[in-house]
């Protein structure tokens, strides 16, 4: 390993001092860091090219950023939890201060995950395109109005639902707000998309789990105020035309674990716990 970027959470106060502490102690392993807020998307990505790990210092927003900033780079991200859930993330501080001269060693294995292309054809206007490790919603704006969505699956019309929104989910999304709504849980290296409508009236609120090579189309037929939120950070105004289409991401997110390939179920039943 010769080059290790440091995203950190720049409102955490005990991440971006740990970052640096890191990339000293990369130095001192004759690893070169280059150390970048998260929020720093476009700054960050523009350091990425030729890293070969991207430490990601706070909690799993902190990771969903990493895994954008990451595109289209196959570099591995290795999560350092300084937040309260920690679902993504491999290690605490002192663990990662520990065994960083094992993970600069070539220590691990790479679990890799599918995420979502997102895109978003408002009108006539350009085209806008995203790439989501958990999940994309479309849903109600600010007021406390249901919409009205017609979704389509490689071209055939399943539902038109009047609902709070619909989550499109990858098997990472699916242990998180699809999760919360009810929908099932996918093993992580899935591939397989799910559709979970959010409170729909009159219709089914059932998920659907959707082929690898399915397309989604969601269009906004609705006066009511709309919004399309991708991993709950990037949050974009709908109007009623607006056509949202979702299929599987030719990128992938790559993780470094140093667990064994167990792992998630053994934290699944922790958090399911409350532990």
């Amino acid at each position: 390993m010769k080059r290790v970027g440091i995203l950190y959470h720049p409102m955490l106060s005990a991440a971006g001092p740990l970052a640096q502490e890191l990339a000293a102690r990369l130095e001192a392993l004759s690893v070169a860091a280059w150390v970048c807020s998260a929020w720093e998307e476009e700054e960050a990505r523009n350091q990425v090219a030729g890293s070969d790990l991207l430490l990601s210092i706070g909690g799993d927003g902190t990771i969903l950023r990493a895994a954008r900033i990451a595109v289209p780079w196959p570099v591995p991200i290795l999560g350092v939890n300084m937040g309260r859930l920690g679902f993504m993330t491999e290690l605490s501080a002192a663990e990662v201060r520990q065994r960083l001269p094992d993970i600069v060693s070539g220590m691990g294995w790479l679990d890799e995950r599918a995420m979502l292309e997102v895109e978003l054809s408002p009108g006539e206007e350009h085209r806008r395109v995203f790439h989501a490790l958990n999940d994309a919603v479309v849903g109600r704006g600010a007021l406390a109005r249901t919409v009205e969505l017609q979704v389509r699956v490689d071209g055939e019309t399943v539902s038109s639902y009047k609902a709070d929104g619909i989550i499109l989910a990858t098997a990472t999304g699916s242990t998180g707000y699809s999760l919360a709504a009810g929908g099932p849980i996918l093993y992580p290296q899935s591939r397989e998309i799910m559709v979970q409508p959010l409170l729909a009236h009159l219709v089914a609120n059932t998920a659907l789990v959707l082929s690898p090579s399915a397309k989604v189309e969601v269009e906004i037929r609705s006066s009511s105020q709309a919004s399309l939120s991708i991993d709950g950070q990037i949050d974009l105004p709908l109007k009623d035309g607006d056509l949202i289409q979702a299929a599987a991401s030719l990128y992938q997110t790559r993780f470094l674990r140093l667990q064994p390939p167990g792992y998630f179920y053994r934290t699944l039943a922790q958090r399911l716990s409350g532990r």
